[in-house]
């Protein structure tokens, strides 16, 4: 028996056409869900970056870094080109601050001179309507734009969101264009939303390290003498305190000029970062300013003697200390005699820029063995000899061997030898910024040229 074809038997087609089965309701239920799948992945990649921004925030304790971060996030998440954060003045009438970023360099070069933004037209509806998120498609459509400024580059679309600390707005994210060149869109509002609350407790955070840090700050310079007059020496200093919040040091510094013309320069370091090392220090550094004061005491007899006082008071305390006394030698030069307990080398910058640490054999750190030897050593210093007494904030950092940090030190110091101390000084706080983990004291004194200077 021969089967009929469908065409013989019916006259018609049987077969489905393939373009019908694509629309088949099975289809679209496909599009359906690869579009959620779609969607659902780009919110967990929105979550995912949020959770990260978060983290990264957060771990900022300097308001200035705080800010910026926020700015760069913002753009990060939302894909916009440019962005900015404006934080209000103390009425919470006009822009104080405005931090922008995603500007290039002839951008920037473009709109040098031109005021900053105060809040007028779009920026100053947002300062007004705090609580209604501004997003707009077409800025130059909207009632309330007032243009750029001129050299400013074109703008386009607008997202902006109000960032609020302790119920009260601080500042204001603005997102300009997104760089695939789509307006912003709804899901794009509400991270910037969620970013800005986690904003608002990261700017608290930083405020409160800062008052916090401020203080202490305020309270360790109370405690550190104030530098007398050592003329015809020149002397310079700089402090810093740790960045650690809460932290409160031992480190102090000291220069005393002495009746004979003779100067005593004094730096140490009390162990710990707490009240009691702060209240140790200052008990230290007034003892042996004393007995620094005697103009036949050397450095390591003086040394010796604190020593033997906290002993005898029963006061506890494991210190480095680095004594040291210029004295005119009658032949036009000086001599320098230094005592070191324990403490980092001071550094000698010669006139002609030879630079040299004086590590000839330190003593222990007071507080150890009161029968320990404390050797005195000497050297001839020609005049405008430079010395750099410091503690260790000054050359170590976490991830770097010492020795680096001496070096570094050593080269900074030789650049600006025939320079001023002001400018030594300077110089050291650029170059040798630290890490921030440990208070930084630094003293620097400079041997007149001459005996008569």
């Amino acid at each position: 028996m021969t089967r009929e074809s469908p065409d013989e038997a019916g006259g018609g087609s049987a077969e489905v056409p393939y373009m019908s089965l694509l629309n088949l309701p099975l289809s679209s239920d496909l599009d359906r869900i690869g579009e959620q799948m779609h969607a659902l992945a780009q919110a967990q990649l929105r979550l995912q970056g949020l959770l990260e921004a978060v983290l990264s925030i957060t771990g900022e304790l300097e308001l200035p870094a705080v800010l910026r971060r926020i700015v760069r996030t913002a753009m990060d998440l939302s894909g916009a080109r440019y962005g900015a954060l404006g934080v209000l003045d103390e009425e919470g009438e006009f822009l104080a601050e405005f931090i922008p970023l995603g500007l290039g360099s002839q951008e920037l070069a473009n709109l040098s001179g031109v005021e900053l933004p105060r809040g007028r037209g779009l920026l100053g509806h947002l300062i007004h309507h705090p609580d209604e998120p501004l997003r707009v498609a077409e800025m130059a459509a909207h009632p309330e734009y007032v243009g750029f400024p001129s050299g400013h580059p074109p703008m386009r679309s607008l997202l902006g969101v109000a960032i609020s600390v302790r119920d009260r707005v601080y500042g204001n994210i603005y997102l300009c264009d997104r760089e695939d060149g789509l307006p912003f869109d709804s899901h794009d509002e509400g991270v910037i939303l969620a970013l800005a609350g986690t904003a608002g407790v990261a700017i608290e955070n930083a405020r409160l390290y800062q008052q916090e840090r401020t203080s202490a700050e305020q309270f360790q310079r109370l405690l550190l003498p104030r530098l007398l007059d050592v003329r015809p020496f020149e002397a310079r200093t700089i402090y810093r305190p740790a960045a650690s919040p809460g932290h409160l040091g031992g480190d102090w510094y000291d220069a005393v000029k002495l009746p004979d013309g003779s100067c005593t320069a004094i730096i140490g370091d009390v162990v710990g970062h707490d009240l009691n090392a702060a209240a140790v220090m200052s008990q230290i550094r007034g003892m042996l300013r004393a007995l620094s004061f005697g103009e036949a005491t050397a450095p390591a007899h003086a040394l010796a003697e604190l020593d033997r006082i906290a002993h005898m008071t029963d006061e506890r305390f494991f210190t480095t200390a680095c004594v040291a006394r210029i004295e005119p030698d009658g032949r036009g030069s000086w001599t320098l005699r230094w005592s070191n307990a324990g403490h980092p080398p001071p550094l000698l910058v010669l006139p002609d820029a030879t630079t040299r640490y004086l590590d000839a054999e330190p003593g222990l750190p007071l507080g150890v063995d009161l029968t320990a030897p404390r050797p005195d050593h000497t050297r001839t210093l020609p005049g405008g000899s430079t010395l750099v007494f410091y503690t260790d904030g000054l050359v170590e950092r976490r991830d770097e061997p010492l020795d680096q940090g001496l070096a570094a030190l050593a080269a900074t110091a030789a650049r600006h030898a025939e320079g001023s101390l002001d400018e030594l000084r300077e110089a050291l706080v650029a170059d040798q910024p630290g890490d921030g983990h440990d208070d930084m004291a630094v003293l620097i004194v400079r041997t007149p040229d001459s005996l008569h200077a």
